[in-house]
């Protein structure tokens, strides 16, 4: 079996419409060009998004950004606890004209979908977003129906406000690519979101700068970036490692292993790049595996949470050195 090898005429291709996309982005959302690099990285991995944030960061604007960028369709779920999963998937209706049942699709048959305070939803209504992230369809009534790709899931929970709402499990939280934090914005920035939203709302005038079709294409490209035998030695030590590690309960997955690996590549493709260099893992670590990481109760007793937990991880775990990691 031959390995295929991206061009660096593709690369720069990557590289130059991530460049557009997230200037373009940057238009509406101010200061936090780290985390739409991210979301960038999400979307060209096939991935999906958890942002955990208070609310008025830009969480919503940031995913209609996203969308309206990449030409796709944009839907919207509010997270409530009678919130049903067939208000999510759709379902099938009478109609009276036909004598038939047809199907009312649900905001889930969209290519950005947005669940705001996703922790909000009963555990059950959660589940009902497990096959579409994972699969890329729904069941409904029996019936399987696939979902357009591309697919993209950016979910936001409240990590203050915990009266009636329901953790999101293990195995919910393991589907999502990355997990970040928009924080607020500085001082400067908050000057020029003034001056930038005083008399009109800038995501009104926000064109799309690649379609769907072109977008598919890229993220078929960024899976031939090179990752060489080292590096993915590296990878898969800080794997291992937060298994073992003392204070860890649950350590991360073959999921997220496989979830730091297409990640690093589509860094690696962002900064124009045909191969991957332990910096890309590095930088992406905390954000794909954090939140797939259990610390063990007298860890969190203590105060420490999973990213301290990573941080001593990547700290501890030897690096390649520049011979074995970089391709000729």
């Amino acid at each position: 079996m031959t390995t295929q090898v991206i061009k660096q005429d593709e690369v720069g291709r990557i590289a130059t419409t991530a460049a557009r996309l997230q200037g373009n982005i940057e238009q509406v959302i101010v200061g936090k060009g780290d985390i739409v690099v991210l979301c960038l990285v999400a979307i060209l991995s096939e991935g999906h998004l958890l942002i955990e944030d208070v609310p008025g960061t830009g969480k919503t604007v940031l995913a209609k950004a996203m969308a309206r960028s990449l030409g796709c369709t944009f839907r919207r779920i509010q997270g409530t606890p009678d919130l049903l999963p067939t208000d999510i998937t759709g379902t099938y209706v009478f109609n009276q004209q036909s004598a038939e049942f047809e199907f009312r699709p649900g905001p889930i048959m969209s290519q950005v979908l947005l669940v705001d305070e996703i922790n909000r939803a009963t555990p059950r209504t959660q589940s009902a977003l497990l096959e579409a992230m994972q699969e890329r369809q729904v069941t409904v009534e029996g019936e399987t129906k696939a979902l357009a790709p591309p697919f993209l899931v950016m979910a936001t929970q409240n990590p203050v406000e915990l009266e009636g709402t329901f953790p999101l499990p293990e195995a919910q939280l393991d589907r999502f690519l990355m997990q970040v934090n928009m924080g607020y914005p500085s001082q400067e920035e908050d000057k020029l979101i003034l001056r930038r939203f005083r008399k009109e709302d800038p995501l009104n005038q926000l064109e799309a700068v690649v379609q769907s079709t072109e977008l598919l294409e890229l993220q078929e490209l960024v899976r031939k970036i090179h990752v060489s035998a080292p590096v993915e030695d590296y990878l898969i030590n800080l794997v291992h490692a937060t298994r073992s590690h003392p204070m860890v309960e649950l350590g991360a997955s073959p999921r997220a292993m496989l979830a730091l690996y297409r990640t690093s590549q589509g860094i690696a493709a962002i900064r124009g790049r045909a191969y991957v260099i332990p910096d890309d893992v590095k930088a992406l670590a905390e954000y794909v595996l954090a939140h797939r990481v259990v610390p063990k109760v007298q860890s969190q007793l203590r105060g420490t949470s999973a990213r301290d937990i990573l941080r001593d991880v990547i700290n501890s775990v030897p690096v390649p050195v520049e011979e074995e990691a970089w391709p000729e």
